[in-house]
């Protein structure tokens, strides 16, 4: 692609912004959320039908490593209904994921090029399915080892007794961290697309990387250093996967391809000169 294709591109997608005033800006974003929220109340409703099912799905990391016959409980008399509601609405927010992404994307999507556009159903797919494995991530892995840790110090005058609120509040912060954590590759080949990083750069910064990954973990999961360790190190390991894919599909590698696929004609060029050349 020429320089003179670029500054086209570019001079069309700044009329096209300047051509989408604010108030044209904030009704996109008010149609986005409203399709949003329509589609998680659609996967609420989904979900209410087997509400029983999901809060002992919820409740089971916990139950298996408590002591026999131990049980949870609440503290005030509508609680226990209205976790039922709160845990089939989580539910119905993970399933209506890839829609609710779709949405997101649609919104950034007037600020790309045409050819960059053709990405946003892919990558909405795949932030649903990465928010997914996030959360399969924190209930598999995460909870076992977390709740095995903390209810490690139990003793003879030491007996836990969990209460459903905070059990709920701990596994749902834990699940949505985890679950947006898992969309760092997705974000960085969005970013890799626009030629706003590269890989080059990103092994550069690589220290700088994993210091924010611990920082993340600090923000966005509960005051404990297990779940904290927990998330900083898939983190690390999204980042280095982060680093692949701006390598195979960022804009410098396009930039090799073009660069390789220039020096095979000069090169092919040049073999059919030296066969043209009636002195040879």
């Amino acid at each position: 692609m020429s320089s003179e294709d670029i500054d086209n591109k570019e001079e069309a997608l700044e009329a096209h912004k300047e051509a989408m005033s604010f108030t044209e800006h904030l009704e996109e974003l008010r149609k986005r959320l409203f399709r949003a929220v329509i589609a998680a109340f659609v996967g609420f409703l989904a979900c209410y039908g087997f509400k029983e099912y999901l809060f002992d799905m919820l409740m089971r990391p916990l139950l298996e490593v408590l002591p026999p016959d131990s049980t949870m409980i609440y503290t005030s008399l509508p609680e226990a209904f209205f976790t039922y509601l709160k845990v089939s609405f989580v539910a119905g927010i993970f399933l209506a994921s890839p829609y609710i992404f779709y949405q997101i994307w649609r919104f950034v999507g007037p600020g790309l090029y045409d050819t960059e556009k053709k990405f946003i159903i892919p990558i909405a797919f795949f932030s649903g399915f990465f928010f997914i494995a996030g959360g399969l991530f924190a209930y598999f892995i995460v909870f076992p080892l977390g709740f095995n840790f903390f209810l490690g110090y139990e003793t003879e005058i030491i007996r836990p007794l969990p209460s459903l609120k905070e059990y709920f509040s701990f596994s749902i912060k834990l699940l949505f961290a985890f679950g947006l954590a898992f969309e760092l590759p997705l974000f960085i080949f969005f970013l890799a697309r626009l030629g706003i990083v590269n890989s080059k750069g990103l092994r550069k910064h690589r220290k700088y990387a994993i210091l924010m990954a611990f920082i993340a973990s600090a923000l966005l999961t509960p005051p404990d250093i297990i779940s904290q360790v927990l998330m900083s190190g898939p983190l690390v390991v999204l980042y280095e996967l982060g680093i692949l894919v701006a390598y195979l599909w960022g804009k410098e590698k396009k930039s090799r391809d073009s660069k390789e696929g220039q020096e095979k004609e000069k090169d092919q060029q040049k073999e059919e000169d030296q066969n043209n050349d009636p002195q040879k």
